[in-house]
């Protein structure tokens, strides 16, 4: 029986993909091992999503011995293949959300081939029934939809998930009801932006979420990243289901910036009051929830005085959490 190893880098939408490649692998005949060492083919699910995360992908890539096959999956192909195959051993490298496909990939690299698919993920929407080996057996990584309806000027995701597929709400339903008979009691819904789950599909996140809340059983469920954008349509409905004892009263909603102008050319569709608005109304109908934002510094056109207002909305809006990352230059991103 041949040994793979699974590394996932990156976000939870990425660790979930991650399961999937080890499931589908397992579920082959392959079988999975823990460490490195022990591998003969080592699969890495990257990530590139900003500069330091490519840098670690690249260090742990590095330190896989001579004599493993090597297969590069995920985003990081798709947004820069070029500094991959300059820099790395590889057997095989594609792109993310490859599901079963995987086990066909890692059968070619055994037989001594070497396959190139940088084909982006954008017509690609993995079944949800597909095995999984999930990193904690209490805990299931649920993605609602891959892609996003953004263009954000900054981001580089986007040319690897592409635009928005959305599963549909009884595909959902039903991964949750098979999860729950194996023992899961948490859900983890992931997205590259859950808040613009559905709208491919006339339905939304809160009718998805109502839904969830219906099926019985005794489980909690955590909303991934929203952007502030989709939250606003739906904004009552959303504060309204959150307010059922299923759903974890926390909310991810970055803002990025505090200056409007910065805003604009980060080509986010809302303004600083729209953000405010969306915090006051949870915080009015759910004073203990948390609230967890993004904030970029340095982004190009950013000075003093913009910097500034992001510093004061902070101050002012006090969030649980504050991520703050240096702006990074992405390959063919607009901002860069």
């Amino acid at each position: 029986m041949v040994r793979v190893f699974v590394r996932s880098f990156g976000c939870s939408a990425s660790l979930a993909d991650g399961e999937v490649l080890a499931g589908c692998l397992v579920g082959a005949g392959f079988e999975a091992v823990g460490l490195l060492s022990e591998a003969e083919v080592v699969v890495v699910n990257t990530c590139g999503v900003k500069g330091p995360t490519e840098d670690r992908v690249l260090s742990f890539l590095r330190r896989v011995p001579l004599g493993k096959k090597v297969v590069v999956a995920g985003c990081l192909p798709l947004i820069d293949y070029e500094r991959l195959r300059s820099e790395v051993r590889f057997d095989a490298v594609v792109g993310p959300a490859y599901g079963q496909r995987i086990v066909g990939v890692v059968r070619r690299v055994l037989r001594g081939e070497r396959v190139v698919d940088l084909a982006d993920a954008s017509g690609l929407l993995p079944g949800l029934s597909l095995p999984r080996l999930r990193l904690n057996s209490a805990v299931s990584i649920v993605p609602v939809s891959y892609g996003c309806l953004g263009s954000c000027s900054y981001c580089c995701v986007v040319f690897a998930r592409g635009r928005l597929r959305s599963y549909s709400v009884e595909e959902v339903l039903q991964r949750v009801r098979e999860d729950l008979a194996c023992g899961v009691r948490e859900f983890w819904l992931t997205s590259q932006d859950t808040a613009c789950y559905g709208r491919d599909r006339g339905t939304n996140l809160a009718e998805l979420l109502h839904a969830l809340c219906s099926v019985e059983g005794d489980f909690r469920v955590r909303v991934g990243m929203m952007t502030p954008s989709w939250v606003l349509d739906m904004l009552a409905d959303l504060v309204h289901v959150f307010q059922d004892p299923k759903i974890f009263k926390f909310v991810h909603l970055p803002v990025q910036s505090g200056d409007d102008r910065v805003l604009k050319c980060m080509r986010r569709a809302y303004s600083v009051a729209d953000f405010k608005r969306i915090v006051a109304t949870f915080r009015e109908n759910l004073p203990e929830i948390s609230l967890s934002t993004d904030v970029i510094c340095g982004f190009p056109g950013e000075d003093e005085e913009a910097f500034g207002r992001t510093l004061r909305l902070i101050e002012e809006v006090q969030p649980d959490v504050v991520n703050v990352s240096r702006f990074f230059a992405r390959p063919g991103t607009d901002a860069a």
